[in-house]
């Protein structure tokens, strides 16, 4: 199986980049977005390992160290680079010995002329690693751009969108010569035209990169598939009260960056957790539903744990951690979130948990939105879930229900517009997808819905898409049949590298966020079918509060607020830990 965030031998292989311990006791130099990325996919003790003995940050002062080299993997942004040159340029004393600089990214000829001209003569090295997405999970990728939301969607801000898809086929074409797939690129249609702009833009950029006929041969390997799907194909999954322990946790709780702050009984200090795949526990739990979860980390399996492992220690900790968040996401359920739950699933699904429709939707909502304990997001949700039900309602009817639940935000409600999703029933409007039936499925209650994007997967797997919905961008579409997945599955552990490298897969990219509930159904179509592995990717991971402030924000914003192919956001180098 391929992993996106694995060992540090791993990302040298994926990145093409060379053993840092050729480079043995040197300087690593990061800026902002390099330190995340490296940190999705390497601890610092990994980077140590390697040889590295210093970490720096590029951007901030530092006292020169002459007689030692540094590695440099940067950004080619403007702001990187002059950083990088400043290192070398006028000075009495030179910064390091040698350089070894790798981007992680196209560099432009202009600012590869200014490194020309200004240090050449102590750079050794200069290469471009063609790597712009972070790993965020074994499966799951992002492309650190959560402001391409407001770029695409907003009509404020039509300027910038051209330039953001160029940025996200950048990004996934980087990801797809990462796992060295030139997969076949299928679009899902929508109103917006914004699977077929994006999915054109990466078959072109693949295109350049790959050798098209060579690469559609290449070992008779059969040809991987890339799904490129706009948000608004499926607004449901968006808004729902998931009740997996993941999707959960961070709907209720305050989780920033995935780490957990929580209180041990009986003490008054905060202490912190980061929820990630370096914890076997979370690994185990984050995808099951939180009763599941409550009756594996009960006090009595503690209790268990210490009798049975010899670390027990450590994983009591562990395990003190989930039970506290366990916890922390019952509370809020047991106040409001159970009765929500039950009125979110029946008009999600229209039909309740006896399989009777839902003959009045409005009798679901009403008592929701006059609840004074309702908080007001929690009351958007449920409106627009009716709303969703009925395929748009009246402007009358929005009105009303505006008016009941006294939302002040409204136009939260009318700004789904602009990703394609009908507010106000329309004549003639398109009907809403088919569902799989999936009643004889075992499930919970409150659980009954299931994002459409697992249907997506596998019927792509099955090559049951349906030809009015998906059209391909490809010249080069290979047949998926999943020819040669099976006994890549079936080989023994020391082969799994070669596996995971060699493996069929399908790569589903969503362009304005992923929700945790899609990003589940990656991994349990995975687990379920032997054909392929599925990796799911976005612009940025979204919460339903999350996606409602981008809402909010998409018809305000007047200007543009950032060159996405410059730098990102800051990120401390504290963050490798």
């Amino acid at each position: 199986m391929f992993r996106l965030d694995i060992e540090c031998e791993d990302f040298y292989y994926y990145c093409k980049l060379p053993k840092l311990q050729i480079f043995a006791s040197q300087i690593l130099i990061l800026d902002n977005y390099t330190t995340k990325l490296l940190s999705s996919c390497c601890k610092m003790s990994n980077i140590m390992t390697e040889g590295i003995t210093v970490v720096e940050d590029l951007y901030k002062n530092r006292e020169p160290v002459p007689d030692m080299k540094a590695v440099y993997f940067i950004t080619p942004s403007e702001k990187s680079v002059h950083a990088l040159i400043k290192d070398f340029s006028g000075k009495q004393t030179k910064m390091y010995k040698a350089a070894y600089v790798y981007f992680n990214d196209y560099c432009s000829d202009q600012l590869f002329s200014e490194i020309k001209a200004s240090c050449s003569r102590v750079i050794k090295t200069c290469k471009e690693i063609n790597i712009s997405f972070l790993p965020y999970e074994s499966q799951v990728f992002t492309l650190d751009a959560p402001d391409a939301f407001q770029c695409i969607y907003s009509p404020q801000r039509k300027g910038d969108k051209n330039a953001t898809m160029e940025m996200l086929a950048d990004g996934i074409v980087t990801l797809c010569a990462t796992l060295d797939e030139n997969p076949g690129v299928t679009y899902r249609t929508d109103p917006g035209k914004n699977g077929k702009d994006l999915a054109d833009l990466v078959e072109k950029k693949l295109g350049e990169y790959y050798d098209l006929d060579q690469q559609c041969n290449k070992k008779g390997k059969t040809q991987s598939q890339l799904l490129i799907i706009d948000r608004g194909f499926d607004a449901v999954s968006t808004l729902l009260h998931e009740l997996t322990f993941q999707a959960m946790a961070h709907d209720l709780v305050p989780i920033e960056k995935d780490i957990y702050k929580y209180q041990k009984k009986g003490e008054t200090e905060f202490k912190e957790a980061t929820l990630n795949e370096d914890d076997e526990l979370w690994v185990k739990l984050r995808h099951l539903h939180i009763a599941e979860v409550a009756e594996y980390v009960t006090i009595s399996s503690l209790a268990q744990m210490m009798k049975k492992m010899p670390h027990f220690r450590k994983q009591m900790t562990k395990q003190t951690v989930h039970l506290s968040l366990a916890e922390d996401c019952m509370k809020p359920f047991h106040d409001s979130v159970e009765k929500l739950c039950k009125a979110e699933q029946d008009l999600a699904m229209g039909v309740d948990a006896q399989g009777q429709k839902i003959k009045d939707p409005m009798r679901t909502v009403l008592p929701i939105l006059l609840d004074k304990n309702i908080k007001s997001y929690d009351k958007l949700r449920i409106i627009l879930l009716y709303i969703f039900n009925l395929n748009g309602t009246t402007e009358e009817n929005l009105s009303k229900l505006i008016q009941h639940g006294k939302i002040e935000d409204c136009d939260i409600i009318k700004n789904w517009n602009s990703l394609g999703v009908s507010i106000i029933s329309k004549s003639g409007q398109q009907n809403k997808p088919d569902r799989k039936d999936r009643a004889h499925e075992e499930t919970y209650q409150l659980s009954r819905w299931t994002p459409f994007i697992k249907d997506i997967m596998e019927d792509s797997i099955a090559n049951k898409l349906n030809s009015s919905d998906w059209s391909y961008s490809s010249k080069c579409c290979a047949a998926w049949n999943g020819s040669g997945a099976v006994s890549a599955r079936q080989g023994n552990k020391s082969s799994l590298q070669d596996d995971r490298r060699n493996g069929l897969k399908l790569i589903v990219f969503i362009i304005g966020g992923v929700t945790y509930s899609e990003i589940r159904c990656a991994y349990e179509v995975t687990e379920a079918n032997k054909l392929c592995e599925v990796i799911i990717g976005s612009t940025h991971i979204l919460t339903p509060t999350r996606l409602l402030d981008d809402l909010k924000k998409l018809n305000k914003q007047t200007k543009s607020e950032m060159s996405l192919q410059n730098e990102k956001k800051n990120q401390p180098l504290s963050h490798i830990v």
